[in-house]
């Protein structure tokens, strides 16, 4: 195997355990690590709204603090597009239950796909975007809380 192949494949499983770092700072609420994984500039969408890094940790943070959330992605399609540079989907399942208050169970089961850029910053693979797409939201009998 060429060096350039074997280059590609460690890139490829260092983008891996990134994105498994993405899915256990956000379970963990370990919101230091959590933003770690992406790139200063880093742009996310979800729901069709794209925002900074700070603007999505901050609603994260206060969206998501206090719910049990398990999030998990499988069956990733990673390619290395340059020098550096790559881009990757990941189908996606998460489980967010908020905190009881009384009510019935409020949260929701769902499922679809990150679609993301990666890129290496000083010598580490970090997220440059992500656009999550939704195909399908199973709420809670109590609802899904307003972001």
């Amino acid at each position: 195997m060429t060096d350039d192949r074997l280059q590609r494949l460690w890139d490829v499983e260092e983008i891996k355990r990134l994105k498994a770092r993405y899915f256990r700072h956000l379970d963990a609420k370990e919101w230091d690590d959590f933003r770690e994984v992406f790139a200063a500039d880093a742009r996310i969408d979800i729901g069709g709204v794209v925002r900074t890094l700070d603007e999505f940790i901050s609603l994260t943070r206060a969206w998501l603090g206090d719910a049990v959330t398990v999030h998990s992605g499988s069956m990733p399609e990673i390619a290395v597009t340059g020098p550096g540079e790559a881009v990757g989907i990941w189908s996606m399942h998460d489980y967010i239950a908020f905190p009881d208050d009384g009510g019935p169970p409020r949260g929701m089961h769902g499922y679809g796909h990150y679609h993301e850029t990666y890129r290496q910053v000083d010598g580490r693979w970090r997220i440059h975007t992500i656009r999550l797409t939704r195909l399908r939201i199973d709420p809670f009998e109590g609802g899904i809380p307003d972001v």
